[in-house]
C-alpha cells in the first residue's frame, strides 16, 4: 500500500509529523538571515529598562523586579504517563500559560512591542528625563500624551488580551479586532479594562486586514501587525536568553551529548518563530524545535512545504481552519516566520482537538497544571519524535538516536491562567471522557 503524501495526510486531518529538507546549520542560516543577535540584546535592553514601570502598574510582577518571566517546570508524571519506562531523557514544561499581565506566551511580544512603541512617543515629546527613569511614564503628564494615540491590534484572543493590557494600562487607547473564533471571555476581559472590542464574522486573516485598514490612515493609530511585525519577534525571541539562565541555574548543560527538543504550539508563527530564532542564537545546532498545529489549521506548515505558491492557506489545502485552539485557528501564515525559519526549523507536526483535550486533562491529572487547549499542542511532540517513523528517521539522520536518555525535551505552555473556572471545568471533562475511552 502506497505511503500517504503530505498534501494527502492534510487533506485527511491525519497527524504528522514534516521534517524541513531546507533546513541548514546554524552557523551558516543565521549569518544569512538579515536578523541579527544584537538585536536580541536590545530587546532584553528594553525589557530591562521598562521593568520598575512594570512592576508599578502590575504589583503581580513586582517580585520579579518588573521581569515577565515564567517557570521551567520538571514534568516526570506527564512524561511516564506518555512514555512509560522508555528511555526519554528529562522532560520539562516552560509555564508562559502563567506569564502575568497577560496569561500568555503573548506578554512576550505584545507587551514589547506597545513598550517599544511607548518608549518612541516618550522620547518624542520629552518625557524621559537624562536619568531615564522609566516610572515617569505613569504619571498624568505622560498619560495625558499616551491618551492621544491609539494601539490596534487584530487577534484571536491571546494577542489581543496582551496589547488591549498593556496599552490601556499605560493609557493608551485600545482597539482590538476580535475574530469570530475569538472566546467570549476574553472579549469580556478586555473590555472590563476599557478596551474597545471590535467583533468580526470572519476568521483571524480578516480581523487583522480590518484592523490593518481602520489604523492606516490615522496618523495617531499604531497597528501591531502579528503577520509581519519585527517588534513582537523580537520580544519573543528574548525568551531563549532566559531559559539559558534557568537551566544554567537548574545544572543543566545544553550541549552535543544532551540535545535539547522544544515543542512550541503555533497559530500565524510569531510567538513559535521569534523563540527559536532565539534559540538557535544560544543553542546553536544542539537545539531541535518543532512547532505543532491543529490538523484543521496547519498553516505555517502548508506555506513551509508548498515553498513554491506564496500566500497559501489552508482553505487552499480544503481545510477549513476551524479547531477548538482557538489562539491557533490561522488560514495563512507570517511572512516573517516562514523567511526566517525555513533555514532553522527541524520541523512541524499536527495535532487533533480531541488529543488536546487528552492531554490538558492529563497534564492536570498528573501535574495539577491548568492550561487552555491551544497550549496543549506541544505536549504530544516528544512522542511525535520517538515514535513515528519519520521522527525516528530525522533523529538518526542527525546523530541524535544515541543521545535520546540524555536529552532534554521541553514542551512550550502557550495559555491559560485566566480561563474562567466553569470554562476550564468544561474543557477538562471532555478531556477525562476522551482519556477515559481510550
Amino acid at each position: 500500500m502506497p505511503i500517504p503524501t503530505l498534501d494527502e495526510n492534510l487533506r485527511a486531518m491525519r497527524p504528522c509529523l514534516w521534517v524541513n529538507p531546507g533546513r541548514d546549520d546554524a552557523a551558516h542560516a543565521l549569518p544569512a538571515l538579515p536578523i541579527r543577535y544584537s538585536a536580541i540584546e536590545e530587546a532584553e535592553a528594553r525589557w530591562r529598562r521598562f521593568a520598575p514601570l512594570l512592576a508599578k502598574l502590575f504589583p503581580e510582577t513586582a517580585a520579579s523586579g518588573g521581569l515577565i518571566e515564567s517557570d521551567l517546570i520538571p514534568v516526570p508524571h506527564l512524561q511516564r504517563a506518555i512514555m512509560g519506562d522508555s528511555p526519554s531523557g528529562t522532560w520539562f514544561l516552560k509555564g508562559d500559560h502563567a506569564l502575568p499581565i497577560a496569561g500568555s506566551i503573548k506578554a512576550r511580544g505584545g507587551i514589547h512591542e506597545v513598550l517599544e512603541f511607548a518608549e518612541g512617543i516618550a522620547r518624542q515629546h520629552g518625557l524621559l528625563d537624562s536619568a531615564a527613569d522609566y516610572t515617569a511614564l505613569a504619571e498624568p503628564a505622560a498619560r495625558q500624551v499616551f491618551a492621544r494615540y491609539t494601539v490596534a491590534v487584530g487577534s484571536t484572543g491571546n494577542l489581543g488580551l496582551s496589547i488591549g493590557v498593556i496599552a490601556s494600562a499605560l493609557g493608551f487607547r485600545a482597539q482590538v479586532h476580535m475574530s469570530a473564533d475569538a472566546k467570549q471571555w476574553k472579549k469580556e476581559r478586555l473590555r472590563k479594562r476599557g478596551v474597545n472590542v471590535i467583533e468580526h464574522a470572519g476568521d483571524y486573516g480578516e480581523a487583522v486586514e480590518a484592523g490593518r485598514r481602520t489604523a492606516q490612515d490615522d496618523p495617531f493609530s499604531y497597528f501591531v501587525d502579528d503577520e509581519r511585525s519585527l517588534s513582537l519577534f523580537l520580544g519573543y525571541s528574548v525568551a531563549a536568553l532566559r531559559l539559558r539562565d534557568q537551566f544554567h541555574a537548574a545544572g543543566i548543560a545544553i550541549g552535543a551529548d544532551a540535545p535539547l527538543f522544544v515543542y512550541l504550539p503555533c497559530g500565524v508563527g510569531g510567538a513559535p518563530s521569534g523563540i527559536t530564532f532565539g534559540l538557535k542564537h544560544v543553542f546553536g545546532d544542539n537545539v531541535h524545535c518543532f512547532f505543532a498545529e491543529p490538523v484543521a489549521s496547519p498553516c505555517v506548515l502548508a506555506q513551509m512545504s508548498h515553498p513554491g505558491h506564496p500566500g497559501i492557506s489552508v482553505y487552499d489545502l480544503g481545510l477549513d481552519n476551524r479547531t477548538d485552539a482557538d489562539g491557533l485557528a490561522v488560514a495563512r501564515a507570517s511572512e516573517l516566520a516562514v523567511q526566517t525559519m525555513t533555514p532553522l526549523l527541524p520541523g512541524i507536526f499536527t495535532v487533533e482537538d480531541d488529543s488536546l483535550f487528552r492531554q490538558l486533562a492529563l497534564l492536570h491529572a498528573r501535574e495539577g497544571i491548568r492550561i487552555e487547549p491551544s497550549a496543549a499542542a506541544g505536549i504530544g511532540g516528544p512522542q511525535m519524535l520517538l515514535d513515528t517513523e519519520s521522527g525516528r528517521q530525522y533523529l538518526a539522520d542527525n546523530g541524535l538516536a544515541q543521545h535520546m536518555a540524555q536529552a532534554v525535551h521541553l514542551i512550550w505552555t502557550t495559555g491559560g491562567l485566566f480561563v474562567p473556572d466553569e470554562e476550564y471545568r468544561a474543557f477538562l471533562e471532555r478531556g477525562r471522557r476522551l482519556l477515559s475511552a481510550t
